[in-house]
């Protein structure tokens, strides 16, 4: 039997959505999130309750009990997550060429002369550091 800590499953966009605002907010009651994410678009209280409980199962979200409403927390840190959905799509979607993925995500959109300048900086530290 393996002690390895099982790795969350990858996120819906409906799981991301609650993922997005639990990073923001910090720990949250299912009532703070449906709050917010019905702001944005209308949204059911029971959807957002039974996404958390599904979440919950599948290793994204922690639930603190504790108290009279649950808490729930990011069982990760948006940038744990970030990289595991960036390897996932460069694996299946790109074939494991990080130059097509950056490609694709470069030409999907207008991207900022400070923003190249940031990536071409990453790029030169990343360098740096895995020679």
């Amino acid at each position: 039997m393996s002690n390895a800590t099982p790795v969350p499953a990858r996120p819906t966009d409906a799981e991301l959505e609650i993922l997005n605002v639990l990073w923001t907010r910090g720990p949250s009651t299912v009532r703070d999130v449906h709050a917010e994410i019905n702001a944005r678009k209308p949204t059911q209280y029971t959807t957002v309750l039974k996404t958390l409980q599904i979440m919950t199962g599948k290793l994204l979200v922690e639930r603190d009990e504790d108290q009279r409403a649950h808490i729930y927390a990011a069982a990760r840190p948006r940038e744990w997550t970030q990289r595991q959905l960036a390897g996932d799509l460069l694996t299946r979607a790109f074939g494991g060429s990080a130059r097509s993925l950056l490609v694709g995500a470069l030409s999907a959109r207008k991207t900022s002369p400070e923003e190249l300048a940031e990536i071409r900086q990453l790029l030169d530290v990343y360098e740096k550091e895995n020679q």
